[in-house]
């Protein structure tokens, strides 16, 4: 049943359930404020990427900051 993927009708479910739940009024502030997250967290991986990603995230106290 998914070894096809998506087909066209699919994402015309997707669109007419979307429509159903937000509401054709609120539907274009809804995909602008998505589009901005997307901008937003695409930015911040890339910036990430630069800064060479996991500087301190790995959970554990770093050496010399007097915690145990």
């Amino acid at each position: 049943m998914l070894r096809n993927g998506l087909e066209p009708w699919h994402l015309l479910v997707v669109a007419v359930i979307f429509i159903m739940l937000f509401g054709a009024k609120r539907l274009p502030d809804t995909a602008r404020s998505v589009g901005k997250s997307l901008r937003i967290l695409k930015s911040e991986a890339t910036a990430m990427k630069k800064d060479g990603g996991t500087d301190g995230v790995q959970g554990g106290p770093k050496e010399g900051s007097g915690e145990a």
